[in-house]
């Protein structure tokens, strides 16, 4: 089931996606379920919004494939290697990646992003799936001249626009299935397989809920495959996931 958060009509509402219309819902599906309210919208009619703000944090994982660790130039790491995003970070579709003035060096980072669905703490990673409301396409944006210079990633990693999301959440989803795909202007960047991820869903759904509690509406990125590389004033940036859908934003 796909899950998109849209405005329409100067209103901001949830939906279902049923073919190329958009079931309306009386609430956020995470807290309210899925009662309808008999309303349609046709999806062309639609702005498709972030389809999750992250109640308190975004949790991001660095280097979870081999080919990305190796570009890097860094060791795999033998645990998640675990930092946050605020979430004044996300963005939702077609919003513009604000290039800021105090990096030279922006680039993308197509990632699968985890939706918790409920309070979780100390999670074992054969229960992940109980506390996953679905999945989404990211973009953790990193300005890696920064990311370089600094000790920590925070700043890297921060920027208002920094985080894009969607275009939809996908409640049935393998993640050990399907591709992920980054293109700019048309050419791709990144190709990988999902099944290739080092530390899976599970493990770091366990691993960080170890750390501190996650809540419904956290998110958490799950790593990038190789191919990284730089963005300019003008671009367009997509991040494709097999049966999830393509986040497409342009960069100003």
């Amino acid at each position: 089931m796909k899950i998109a958060r849209f405005s329409h009509d100067n209103a901001i509402n949830y939906g279902v996606l049923d073919g190329t219309d958009l079931v309306v819902l009386d609430g956020d599906p995470m807290f309210a379920g899925y009662n309808p309210t008999g309303e349609r919208v046709p999806l062309e009619n639609a702005t498709l919004l972030a389809p999750v703000i992250p109640r308190s944090k975004v949790v991001a994982v660095g280097r979870n494939y081999h080919d990305h660790a190796k570009e890097m130039g860094g060791e795999v790491p033998d645990e998640p290697l675990l930092f946050l995003k605020p979430n004044t970070s996300v963005i939702g579709p077609h919003d513009a990646i604000v290039l800021p003035e105090l990096s030279d060096r922006v680039e993308h980072e197509g990632e699968l992003a985890i939706v918790i669905g409920s309070i979780a703490r100390n999670v074992p990673a054969k229960d992940a799936a109980s506390v996953v409301f679905g999945y989404t396409a990211a973009n953790d944006v990193t300005a890696r001249d920064l990311q370089r210079k600094d000790p920590q990633w925070t700043r890297a990693k921060g920027f208002d626009t920094f985080c894009p999301l969607g275009p939809v959440i996908e409640t049935e989803f393998t993640p050990t299935e399907g591709t992920i795909e980054t293109r700019v202007n048309g050419e791709v960047r990144q190709n990988g397989s999902l099944a290739d991820m080092i530390h899976s869903v599970g493990t770091i759904v366990e691993y960080a809920s170890a750390v501190f509690t996650l809540l419904p509406g956290d998110v958490i990125l799950t790593g990038t495959p190789a191919g990284v590389g730089p963005l300019a004033s003008g671009d367009t940036v997509e991040v494709e996931i097999s049966n999830i859908g393509i986040l497409s934003n342009p960069v100003a």
